[in-house]
């Protein structure tokens, strides 16, 4: 069977095979799709300065540029910001290398020219040996500077690098330091690597002061270049990336037709899902990811001694434990990491043979990032995904129509970024001393990144860490009051040098101080029975240091634990996927093409939606749950909207009814027996006609210790930033607003199975 859709000339092939509780045979389909490559464009190869170009010819064996490196090049050289889109292994790095090497190269620019901003580590370490292959034959140096590495090499004697691969956090504390700062007047050039992992968090924000910061240090306008594999909404990000200072140009090249396989295995018991995990990874490469941590030590303790060379990587395990599974993918043995998004961007770990989704990632964003990982040099992209039930098949089905489509998740910027302006007040007053209101205020609301807080912010934050000491003043000058000191200001205020909460963890230690891990603060406090899973490893705690938030564990331990990290649960599908859900349902098929048992597991969903569930719009109907009867609330909007929903409908509707929500719909019980659906849609429509401060007042505030600097947040303020960046409520309110309450009762709805409610 062969499918094919035409958008352009050049084909793209996707082999798609799918597996049936691990049982059926494994049957392959052809599908192609036409892309258009772009427009070629003359050549800057020869242009290049001599040396460069011999390290291009003669070590990498290059004879021109690609396309995205040809544009590029272009686009730095007239001086542009820009924004360089290109799929995982596109030459990005190159892209924003080539250019600045050759400007260097060409008029002899002294001293650090150019930063190269991460959001990890781990990536700076990955990309040192790439730019030095390309720097050191040419002369010129390069550095990272960044928490693991040793402070005695966090400095430089004499000539300062060429190039400076740092962090945000790590860049904030070089510019503490007044004689190393000094020579970053220099920096021409800022490359911030993997810009979409910065773009909708508060190290967005904190990136964005920095930028500035260094502007205002260089007394010029530096040239930013950001990087990046997804976006859905590039010309907004290189606007929000840029802020107008230079012009702006995105360099977004389609990647190239490359074959890619799917193979999906729907099987329904835990147990049968590792066995076909054990199976699928057997003697290869392989990525196995997955969407918590919790899920990745539960996986491993139950493939281990199953699977060779079997490894793990998450955020809170330790940098030896990471690196040693990034390392692992030098061998020419087969090894394979079971691991969560810390292995999405782009740190090279070679060629692989599969990557192995269990269970669908929440966006789309992450498919191709994780996608990418394989199909490297001239192999085909090679996803096998292992899923549990008809529903996570159907949703996986719709993440691989959006990629189909190139169709990816916006990014959203934060809007009330007040814990980043708490972090900069402090560290503002903590450079200075004593400074005045006015001084503080005008610093501060000159920054771009602070454009959303109203004008009057600063001064009831003033006022406000004022009468609880966080603040002191004498006249019109202020300093850092009393509880600042306390609060903030061990280690040299060392805390202040990241937006990141490092709170609600316990650093797992050995008895001989070898770090393990992290973990949750609730877990630890739990006790449950005293074992933990870790870096795949079963460890007993043996004692525990609340005061320094240390808990001492050694190996060992044959009860079974189940690890748990608070934030770490499933975030649910976006709106995105959601949508395309619904589209797939309304038209009763998938445009993949699918085996009669494939196709039939897909009718299983089908077949318990009404008849108007392609209705644009709220859809409220009626169903007999394994509780009675039930009014169900179709949205495919995603979780956080549902949530929204379901705090509003549960003011309304009183303490009586229970009010439960998932990606797709909200489910209401106990809302009386005669005429429940039309109650519940009589308080869905009344919502239309309320206000803003109505629906956040029905909104609970989650606890203040997610924010870092919170704690010293007036409570209105705290308010404000919860309903902007928790819940998003704009958003909420916009989508809800353009909606319109579809009412069906008859016939009611089949009982959804237990294990899938």
């Amino acid at each position: 069977m062969c499918f094919q859709m035409y958008s352009g000339a050049r084909p793209l092939t996707m082999l798609i095979c799918s597996t049936v509780a691990a049982k059926s045979a494994q049957r392959p389909y052809r599908y192609q799709a036409y892309l258009i490559s772009g427009t070629p464009v003359k050549s800057a190869f020869s242009s290049l300065h001599e040396s460069l170009q011999q390290v291009l010819s003669e070590r990498l064996e290059w004879t021109e540029l690609r396309e995205v490196q040809e544009k590029a090049y272009t686009a730095v050289v007239a001086g542009n910001d820009a924004l360089i889109i290109a799929p995982t292994a596109g030459g990005k790095s190159e892209a924003a290398l080539i250019p600045v090497m050759d400007d260097i190269l060409k008029n002899g620019r002294p001293g650090v020219t150019c930063l190269y901003l991460s959001p990890l580590k781990a990536l700076i370490n990955d990309q040192e040996d790439r730019f030095r292959t390309f720097c050191i034959p040419t002369s010129l140096s390069v550095m990272k500077w960044h928490g693991d590495v040793a402070k005695g090499d966090r400095s430089w004697k004499g000539e300062p690098p060429h190039f400076l691969m740092i962090t945000p956090e790590s860049l904030e504390v070089l510019l503490q330091e007044k004689t190393l700062a000094a020579d970053l007047r220099q920096v021409r050039y800022i490359i911030v690597d993997e810009l979409h992992a910065f773009v909708e968090s508060e190290r967005g924000v904190h990136l964005k002061v920095l930028l500035e910061r260094m502007d205002r240090l260089a007394k010029r306008k530096i040239q930013r270049i950001g990087l990046s594999a997804t976006t859905g909404n590039p010309v907004e990000i290189l606007s929000w990336l840029s802020d107008g200072r230079h012009n702006e140009e995105l360099v977004a090249v389609p990647s190239s037709p490359k074959e890619k396989h799917f193979r999906f295995i729907v099987e329904p018991e835990e147990d049968g899902r590792i066995e076909a995990l054990i199976r699928t990874v057997a003697g290869k490469k392989a990525l196995v990811f997955v969407n918590s941590r919790s899920v990745a030590e539960t996986l491993m303790q139950a493939a281990s001694g199953r699977v060779p060379n079997l490894h793990i990587h998450h955020s809170s395990l330790a940098p030896a434990t990471r690196k040693a599974s990034e390392e692992a993918f030098l061998s020419q043995d087969g090894a394979c990491i079971i691991c969560t998004s810390t292995l999405e961007l782009g740190i090279d770990i070679g060629d692989l043979d599969v990557v192995v989704q269990v269970g669908p990632p929440n966006t789309v964003s992450s498919l191709l990032q994780r996608m990418g990982r394989s199909g490297r040099r001239g192999k085909a992209s090679n996803v096998v995904w292992i899923v549990k039930n008809p529903c996570e098949f159907l949703c996986s089905i719709a993440i691989i129509e959006c990629a189909m489509e190139k169709t990816v998740e916006d990014l959203r910027p934060p809007q009330k970024p007040y814990n980043v302006f708490l972090q900069q007040l402090f560290l503002f007053l903590h450079r200075h001393n004593a400074v005045s209101r006015r001084q503080v205020e005008r610093e501060l609301l000159s920054h771009p990144a602070f454009s959303t807080i109203e004008p009057e912010d600063p001064d009831r934050i003033i006022r406000h860490l004022l009468s609880k000491g966080y603040l002191a003043a004498d006249g019109e000058m202020l300093m850092p009051g009393t509880e600042a000191e306390l609060v903030f200001g061990r280690s040299n205020w060392k805390d202040l040098y990241s937006v990141i909460t490092g709170g609600g963890e316990y650093r797992a230690v050995t008895p001989d101080g070898d770090m393990v891990g992290m973990l949750d603060a609730r877990f630890v406090n739990s006790r449950e029975n005293g074992y933990v899973s870790l870096g795949g490893r079963s460890w007993s705690m043996v004692k525990c240091d609340d005061d320094h938030d240390i808990v001492v564990v050694v190996p060992g331990g044959s009860a079974p634990s189940r690890t748990f990290w608070t934030g770490s649960s499933e975030e649910g599908y976006s709106p995105l996927v959601c949508r395309k859900v619904r589209q797939i349902c309304a038209r009763g098929r998938t445009v993949l093409p699918l085996a009669a048992p494939e196709k039939e597991l897909l009718g299983q969903v089908f077949a318990r939606l009404p008849q108007e569930s392609e209705t644009p719009g709220l859809l409220v109907t009626e169903r007999r749950g394994t509780r009675g009867l039930e009014v169900v609330i179709f949205t495919f909007c995603g979780s956080r909207f549902n949530r929204i929903l379901a705090l509003i409908l549960t003011k309304k509707l009183g303490s009586i009814a229970q009010v439960r929500y998932n990606d797709f719909i909200v489910k209401v019980q106990r809302a009386g027996k005669a005429g429940a659906a039309a109650r519940v849609g009589a308080a869905l429509d009344s919502i239309h006609a309320m206000e803003r401060s109505r629906i956040a007042s029905a909104l609970p505030t989650p606890p203040r210790d997610g924010w870092k600097f919170a704690r010293v947040l007036p409570d209105n303020l705290f308010t404000g930033l919860v309903t902007a960046d928790y819940y998003n409520l704009d958003e909420f309110m916009e989508t809800f607003a353009g909606m319109n309450i579809t009412i069906s009762v008859t016939p009611t709805l089949p009982p959804v199975p237990a294990a899938e409610e």
